[in-house]
């Protein structure tokens, strides 16, 4: 019972990227942080698990993935009414200030471009999602 209500109060987070790497050291990095992590491989999985209704807190979404980009997943979030609110950091390695602008235009609330320092993304990570 205990550890259930400590599960409860983890923060999930869904790490959509179509590199299994990138994913596996996204969740090793979350889950030593104590958050649950949700894993998509593309956008389409992405926008499944939004439209689900399931608790997302945050989500950390690649901007270049198949079958539905970053910034569509992260139009999904925005315009759902359960996770509108939800913090969205996108890391990406097109670093153009073209698409950082594009991103934050969007919604997005932070813009990391890859490769990326895990220290300094879950830092931000445990800042947005504490302010919400």
């Amino acid at each position: 019972m205990v550890a259930e209500s400590i599960l409860s109060l983890r923060r999930r987070i869904l790490v959509a990227d179509d590199e299994p790497h990138i994913r596996r050291i996204l969740a090793a990095l979350l889950s030593n942080a104590s958050f649950e992590v949700v894993e998509a491989y593309d956008g389409e999985e992405a926008i499944r698990h939004i439209e689900s209704g399931e608790q997302i807190d945050g989500f950390i979404l690649d901007l270049m993935m198949p079958r539905a980009t970053g910034l569509e997943v992260l139009a999904r979030v925005r315009n759902h009414a359960v996770h509108r609110h939800a913090p969205v950091i996108i890391l990406t390695a097109k670093g153009q200030d073209t698409d950082r602008e594009a991103a934050l235009a969007a919604g997005a609330d932070d813009f990391l471009t890859k490769p990326f320092s895990p220290k300094k993304l879950l830092s931000r990570i445990q800042e947005i999602v504490a302010e919400r």
